[in-house]
């Protein structure tokens, strides 16, 4: 979304207060955390566009008897946190703090916690779940009916999905991780305790973006022998392809326009091959490569990008414009590169609405797309055992750990694309993070 269009929102937002007080009677944690009287901590703040600053704020309590309060020990910066940084999303105020994938050690615990003690070492799912509604029972948390409050999400999209940490008052206004401490509400159904054995960096995905490359495969369902083609070599697109692989795919195909993150692909998963649609146009590469193909094209195309990455004057113009908000170019792509019957899949994150999208060829071709916020806690007990046996690593996207105190550096190489960085972790000064050398290449 372009800034007045946000702006515009965020007027909106203001005028119905939504989800800062956690008074909502659809809401069923508090969002607001009460507070120490008189302990500190750091925190990665939101403070505008382009703009975050590590700042000290009250250190959150106990303020459901559901919650436990994390000393967070690693924490990373999302490809979905730049949406943010660049004031592309609605609902954030000037002191969010930001950060949706984090783990870290049980520091108080609830009354009404069962699951989990003090000091336990523990995962959170990024998606906050109640885990007693209709969706969470039904394996769809990220949608969850008890965590968001937002009206605004409710008027644009019908239903809300599921609160999110450090994602905007859109989505709750939930107090983010990338803070020395986070409270975490409804622990027993967003909380995964880590084996022993495990050091933090191998496990730490799975708060997000592990089981985000896992739902894209899923909703694409990838299996063995099939062409998967996948928008974006992020790292929410270089796992996507690790898990096709995986799931035996006979070729795996990443698009992007960054030469260093394509050849950090293809070093990590040999096999990948790749497009640089800076030297070749998406979907004539896409029909040369797969020109000897049963079909000349894939069988599923993964879209891992999002919604403000325009590739064409147009859609840069009437976005810039405001005729749309998000931006039409890859999913264009997708229908028209994806064979007559294929399975299209939407994990990037998209916001509003798309101008000139190709509904004819998508119903011409018999196409399946689908598309989704990740339900984390349906794939722990199958991804788990999986990163524990060393099947998947996703640790192979890592290329940088920062002090919490240098994260306004990580968001900048991270959205600038700068020194290599693929994916930052954040160690915030208040813990002994565990660390670990630069990942190997996976093995298949």
């Amino acid at each position: 979304m372009t800034g007045r269009m946000v702006e515009a929102i965020d007027t909106y937002l203001g005028k119905m207060n939504v989800g800062v007080d956690g008074t909502s009677p659809e809401c069923l944690p508090n969002v607001a955390p009460k507070t120490h009287p008189d302990q500190m901590m750091k925190a990665l703040q939101w403070t505008g566009k382009k703009s975050v600053h590590v700042k000290e704020m009250p250190r959150p309590t106990i303020t459901d008897p559901t919650d436990v309060v994390l000393r967070v020990t690693n924490t990373a910066i999302c490809g979905s946190d730049l949406h943010l940084y660049l004031r592309s999303m609605p609902g954030m105020k000037s002191g969010d703090v930001l950060g949706h994938e984090f783990m870290g050690i049980i520091e108080e615990v609830g009354d009404q916690v069962k699951n989990f003690r003090r000091g336990e070492r523990v995962l959170v799912a990024f998606d906050i779940a109640c885990g007693g509604c209709w969706f969470c029972h039904h394996g769809y948390h990220s949608s969850c009916d008890r965590t968001n409050p937002s009206k605004v999400m409710e008027a644009m999209y019908g239903q809300t999905t599921s609160g999110v940490y450090g994602y905007s008052h859109l989505t709750g206004g939930y107090q983010g991780g990338q803070a020395d401490f986070v409270r975490v509400p409804l622990a027993d159904a967003n909380c995964l305790k880590v084996p022993e054995g495990m050091a933090d960096l191998d496990v730490l995905f799975l708060t997000d973006i592990l089981p985000t490359a896992w739902h894209a495969t899923e909703m694409g369902e990838v299996h063995e022998g099939d062409v998967v083609a996948i928008w974006g070599a992020g790292p929410v697109g270089i796992l996507a392809a690790h898990c096709a692989q995986y799931r035996k795919a006979r070729r795996v195909i990443l698009i992007d326009e960054v030469e260093y993150r394509l050849k950090h692909a293809q070093k990590m998963l040999p096999g990948v091959e790749v497009i640089n649609f800076k030297e070749k146009a998406t979907t004539t590469a896409l029909r040369e490569l797969c020109s000897n193909e049963p079909y000349r094209a894939p069988d599923v195309c993964i879209e891992a990008a999002g919604f403000h990455y325009a590739k064409s004057w147009l859609h840069s113009i009437e976005t810039t414009l405001q005729l749309e908000t998000d931006s039409g170019d890859m999913l264009n792509e997708m229908i028209v590169s994806c064979r007559k019957g294929g399975r299209i899949s939407i994990v990037g994150v998209y916001a509003g609405y798309v101008n000139h999208f190709n509904i004819g060829a998508f119903m011409e071709k018999q196409l399946t797309m689908r598309g989704g916020q990740t339900p984390v806690q349906r794939y722990w007990p199958t991804l788990l055992p999986l990163v524990q046996s060393g099947a998947l690593k996703p640790s192979i996207v890592i290329t940088h750990v920062l002090p919490l105190e240098q994260a306004a550096k990580g968001y900048e190489l991270f959205n600038d694309k700068k020194d290599g960085c693929i994916k930052v972790v954040l160690q915030p000064g208040a813990t002994e993070a565990v660390t670990m050398p630069p990942a190997a290449p996976a093995t298949s």
